[in-house]
């Protein structure tokens, strides 16, 4: 198949993992609380995620998967509250991956690394890499 050629001037685009927070707890499940996913902030800061920004959530608990936005909780408070309609998709004790992606040019991607936040059972940060080790056999 040949190679896609885009017109003159015009910069093809990818879609990358900017951030995750890698096998967060749920705390909270609120379905009647305004707001899709609180985060406590030491969170949303290390991951760069912004309040009211597009997030995509996969449970690993259930296997479910969706799209919100988050909204902050209490700095050092461990929360991750799964709000609303998504209430439905959580329960306090899941474990959840949180995801947000971005467009990057070919010349961005050769300085691009993603930030990758891991942490422990109480949703305090154990280790912050940018790449994942690759899958062996």
């Amino acid at each position: 198949m040949p190679a896609l050629v885009l017109p003159k001037g015009v910069a093809m685009q990818r879609t990358m993992l900017k951030a995750k927070l890698h096998r967060v707890h749920v705390t909270h499940s609120e379905l009647h609380y305004e707001g899709s996913c609180a985060i406590d902030e030491d969170l949303l800061d290390a991951a760069d995620i912004r309040e009211y920004q597009q997030i995509d959530i996969y449970n690993v608990t259930n296997g479910d998967r969706f799209t919100t936005y988050a909204i902050r909780a209490q700095r050092g408070s461990g929360i991750i509250s799964v709000n609303g309609a998504a209430a439905r998709k959580a329960s306090p004790g899941d474990i959840l991956i949180i995801a947000t992606y971005a467009m990057y040019t070919e010349l961005e991607l050769q300085k691009f690394h993603p930030q990758l936040i891991y942490v422990d059972e109480c949703n305090r940060i154990i280790a912050q890499r940018d790449e994942i080790p690759v899958q062996a056999a």
